[in-house]
């Protein structure tokens, strides 16, 4: 499997990612809403796209859709719930279904709402499993819930999926917020070592090259999954007063969400 990462460059600062079979240069466009960069990356690779993968509904995702299937006549894939919200869907996605691109690649298609209620991320049957995690997780953060999503949903797919993947998983997610997520961690835990030495080396990095983490990694830096950090906790109550004195985790992780909203 031969993952590229393409940096938009655009205001929200999206990634879109090709994913390609290197035996038949098959490559599977995931979110392609820069079609230009896409379409060029894969014509430089000597890819063909034969398929389009959006991750959910929200239209700095799908806005590449039409010119990609324009140009190569791929199909569009997303979440099965989906059908209604994504024009030219060929194929509805569910839990554990896998799309194959070539011959030699497989990604199973994950049910993972919360950022909206029809997200798909894929995870990759590979040595090193690969997420492509959409606007479910980010680098040192979590997606929000403004347009069709629920942060208890979103605390769902953290705590029962994400949470149980291999420490080794790459994380590939659709924007690079990783700079302000990371100041947001130590806002909410200042003596994250881990964090502050992150945000010390990649403050101003280059996306078009950016930092690749895995799931280990965000465990160390990421506050949605530090939900029982004393840190974390004791901030949590100068926010919220009436917090318990031992919160559960759901709790916590909603709570750090409704102040990322306002942060």
């Amino acid at each position: 499997m031969i993952v590229k990462q393409i940096w938009t460059g655009n205001n929200y600062r999206n990634f879109n990612y090709l994913v390609a079979c290197p035996e038949t240069g098959e490559a599977l466009a995931i979110d392609p809403l820069d079609h230009e960069k896409c379409l060029g990356a894969a014509a430089e690779e000597g890819w063909t796209i034969t398929q389009v993968l959006n991750t959910h509904e929200h239209r700095d995702h799908t806005g590449g859709n039409e010119a990609v299937v324009r140009k190569t006549g791929a199909q569009i894939l997303a979440h099965k719930n989906a059908k209604d919200k994504i024009e030219g869907m060929s194929r509805g996605l569910g839990a554990g279904d896998v799309i194959k691109v070539g011959r030699t690649v497989e990604l199973e298609a994950l049910d993972t709402p919360g950022h909206t209620m029809c997200h798909i991320c894929l995870l990759s049957h590979t040595e090193q499993p690969a997420l492509f995690c959409g606007d479910t997780l980010f680098n040192a953060g979590a997606g929000n819930c403004h347009n069709g999503g629920h942060p208890n949903e979103l605390y769902n797919t953290f705590a029962q999926q994400l949470a149980n993947l291999p420490a080794h998983t790459l994380i590939y997610p659709g924007h690079d917020y990783i700079e302000n997520n990371l100041r947001f961690t130590l806002d909410r835990e200042p003596d994250n070592r881990n964090a502050s030495q992150m945000l010390e080396r990649l403050a101003g990095q280059d996306p078009s090259h950016a930092f690749v983490s895995t799931l280990k990694v965000e465990t160390e830096v990421n506050t949605f999954f530090r939900l029982t950090s004393p840190s974390v906790i004791a901030r949590l109550r100068e926010a919220f007063p009436d917090l318990p004195d031992q919160p559960d985790p759901r709790t916590v992780f909603v709570k750090l969400r409704e102040l990322r909203n306002k942060w």
